[in-house]
């Protein structure tokens, strides 16, 4: 852990006293203010869910008549009915049918926050970062609506370059943003990707 990491930051501390399970709500709050408005009844889907802070401001943007899936490893409980979520590996082929199930509909949003967990060898851990960038866009293209949005945590390096390239052909406009709220040791960045205008 480096001096500069500050577990209990201000954003920490906002999340704790406004009831929201991470301080990671901030990012997210920050990345709907680039996107079109997410409105009461839309279904979103959310890949590496853990622990529920995005799940949590994602269902009081689409109220109770609105769906939101969140997906991960770890268990996700105690969350508002508008939430289901999926212990599942986004590298699982059936792991998708089971997301459009839970769904019940085409998805307005694709949120992917998920990170690989790192084991220290470059090309175990590179392998699971594209792993997790490819699990995002099939669940992308396989959900979205044709005016939907698909959000994605990246880092620095060549299986993010390829990401890239590959976001710039299937959508219309690709940005980059990172968000005040990160964490000021982390080197990542969401890329937000918008339907090209027709």
């Amino acid at each position: 852990m480096t001096a500069n990491y500050d577990r209990q930051d201000r954003f920490y501390q906002r999340a704790k006293a406004e009831g929201y399970r991470s301080r990671a709500v901030y990012k997210l709050e920050e990345i709907l203010k680039k996107l079109p408005k997410l409105k009461r009844g839309s279904r979103v889907v959310e890949l590496g869910a853990w622990p529920g802070g995005w799940l949590q401001l994602l269902a009081e943007a689409v109220g109770p008549e609105g769906r939101v899936v969140g997906v991960d490893l770890e268990p996700i409980l105690g969350l508002d009915e508008t939430v289901k979520t999926l212990e599942l590996d986004l590298s699982e082929s059936e792991t998708i049918d089971a997301i459009a199930t839970a769904l019940d509909g085409p998805a307005d949003m694709v949120f992917s926050d998920a990170a690989p967990k790192l084991t220290g060898i470059k090309d175990v851990d590179r392998a699971s970062e594209e792993e997790l960038y490819d699990a995002a866009l099939a669940v992308a293209e396989q959900m979205l609506k044709p005016n939907g949005c698909l959000v994605v945590k990246g880092f620095p390096g060549p299986e993010a370059d390829r990401m890239r390239k590959i976001l710039r052909e299937r959508f219309g406009h690709v940005s980059e943003f990172r968000p005040e709220a990160k964490r000021k040791t982390s080197k990542e960045f969401y890329w937000i990707a918008k339907p090209k205008p027709r």
